[in-house]
């Protein structure tokens, strides 16, 4: 195994790491409604937890509000005590098979501590990415040990990790920036 592929086994790795970190950041609110902001709802439903999204369909009525047709009438309320229990500060209001959640304006405290739950999502990110940084240099330093690569090879592998690295890196705090601005926005 030559440094290439060590780089080649790296790299889907710390790419996994950035969708990751967008998943979770994708339902931190932001004052507007979307419809990831529900992703992580469990809804009681036939005696086992399930995500919302296998109780019914969520859609945007408009930017504050957010509808959900419940295909089966029996778990309205069940999904309405789910969307009011996720602890998100949603109310939600049920209007015969369809609840209606109006996503409120969010003050400015709560735009703070959602700016700090992103930083602190970002920063268990760069955590993993300097691991598998180490990872990769280790793997390097290992094919050297065994003379499977020169002394050269080795440095320019160490270069090429911390090259993928700052790369990385660099889409996050970027991605950071942005929903930092997007929770800021009023």
């Amino acid at each position: 195994m030559k440094v290439k592929e060590v780089a080649q086994k790296i790299e889907p790795k710390m790419k996994k790491t950035i969708e990751a970190f967008q998943h979770e950041i994708a339902s931190i609110r932001t004052g507007k409604a979307t419809t990831t902001l529900l992703d992580r709802v469990k809804v009681e439903a036939y005696g086992q937890l399930m995500p919302l999204k296998q109780v019914g369909n969520i859609g945007v009525m408009d930017v504050h509000t957010l509808i959900v047709q419940v295909w089966d009438k029996s778990m309205v309320s069940a999904t309405e005590r789910a969307i009011r229990d996720a602890n998100l500060g949603l109310n939600p209001s049920a209007d015969g098979q369809n609840i209606r959640v109006s996503i409120p304006p969010l003050t400015e405290e709560r735009r703070k501590e959602f700016v700090k739950l992103t930083k602190k999502f970002g920063e268990d990110s760069k955590v993993s990415l300097r691991n598998l940084r180490r990872d990769m240099i280790h793997d390097i330093e290992k094919l050297e040990k065994d003379k499977a690569i020169s002394e050269d090879d080795k440095n320019r592998g160490k270069k090429e990790a911390d090259d993928l690295l700052h790369k990385f890196e660099k889409q996050l705090s970027d991605l950071i920036t942005l929903k930092e601005k997007e929770i800021m926005e009023v």
